[in-house]
């Protein structure tokens, strides 16, 4: 028996109201370019429209106009999608609050999560919607998984209770070591000073 061996995202599709109240919030709101448009080839009736949010996989919206928002909070039974995480930069980040508070939106403020700063808020049809900032950039070559995998062993071989910046650090330095040659013979910490 062999594996499926996934790549990566290709999609998401949400089940969306009308479809302006999509184009606000995901390209106006979030900034993800509305890119494809076409109707829901399994259902005449809904439109299937198409945004990239930022990284070139795609997020996508069945549309019906008969369909009006409603804000109630989506189920989080069993089986059922908690909520959708999108990155952003630090820069971004810091003026996340700022934006959602002027256009009158609730959220959760800035949550500390060690390895990323997280805040939530709900989008018009009551999906819950995280933005995370990483507290790091991974090394060249490296990619965050590869530090998030270490700083985790990291964190279990000290017995601490979930990851800190301290473990991304270490993380960082044990990949950069394995990934980058030196012509030093003893790559220790030292002190110059």
């Amino acid at each position: 028996m062999k594996k499926i061996q996934t790549q990566g995202v290709h999609h998401i599709t949400i089940m969306g109201a009308d479809r302006q109240t999509s184009i606000d919030f995901w390209e106006g709101l979030l900034g993800m370019p509305f890119i494809f448009d076409q109707p829901n080839l399994d259902n005449p009736k809904e439109g299937h429209i198409y945004f990239d949010p930022g990284d070139g996989r795609l997020i996508t919206i069945f549309t019906n106009e008969d369909r009006k928002p409603d804000a109630t909070r989506t189920s989080t039974e069993q089986g059922a999608v908690h909520h959708l995480a999108f990155n952003v930069s630090k820069a971004t980040f810091h003026q996340v609050e700022k934006r959602l508070e002027a256009r009158g939106i609730k959220h959760s403020g800035p949550k500390d999560r060690g390895f990323m700063d997280s805040i939530y808020f709900e989008d018009p049809l009551g999906l819950l919607i995280e933005l995370a900032s990483y507290r790091f950039e991974p090394p060249e070559g490296c990619r965050h998984a590869d530090v998030m995998i270490e700083a985790h062993r990291i964190r279990v071989a000290r017995g601490d209770y979930n990851i800190q910046e301290e473990h991304l650090a270490d993380a960082i330095e044990l990949l950069v070591e394995r990934s980058q040659q030196s012509l030093s013979s003893d790559r220790s910490a030292r002190n110059p000073y």
